[in-house]
């Protein structure tokens, strides 16, 4: 486990993390965040990119839960709609949620991954946790907070391209 601000990948979009690639990788679970990796804040509806994309990986091998700090239940009926487990106040960065989903799968850690918009919680959440970070670019960054977080986070964001962690690049 390490306390570790930069993702291991970094990607575009979550339709970019192929099921085939992710099972090169050795991903058996893909743990999701929700707001603006999935879907903008403002709303529950997937663009039909990501819905398209959900589709193949629920009938790919890959396990999929979506793990978000939201307490709105938005989240469980979104879940619900597309047939998708899910674990509501995660807590991220801290291990709460994405130990209760190592825990419900029962797959070993190296095998698992969370996908999500931030460095902060999502990625440093996973590299505590010793699973993948796979940083997505976030789909709205639509008020003033979440652009002076993506601000706080161009450094790491720096840092992780010049070492290569592009999703492209493998």
């Amino acid at each position: 486990m390490r306390l570790s601000p930069l993702p291991n990948i970094i990607t575009d979009n979550v339709t970019d993390l192929k099921p085939e690639w992710l099972q090169r990788k050795g991903i058996k679970l893909l743990m999701l965040d929700f707001d603006n990796t999935l879907v903008p804040y403002t709303t529950n509806i997937p663009s039909q990119e990501v819905e398209s994309w959900l589709q193949e990986m629920l009938a790919s091998p890959i396990r999929l839960c979506v793990v978000s700090n939201s307490r709105k239940d938005r989240v469980k009926v979104f879940c619900q709609a597309y047939g998708l487990d899910c674990i509501t106040h995660a807590k991220k960065p801290f291990s709460k949620g994405i130990e209760e989903c190592l825990a419900r799968y029962e797959i070993p850690r190296e095998n698992c991954g969370l996908a999500g918009d931030q460095i902060y919680t999502d990625v440093l959440g996973a590299n505590s946790a010793g699973v993948q970070s796979f940083l997505i670019k976030a789909i709205d960054n639509h008020n003033f907070w979440l652009k002076a977080r993506h601000v706080l986070e161009r450094p790491w964001i720096y840092i992780a391209r010049k070492r290569r962690l592009d999703y492209e690049k493998y």
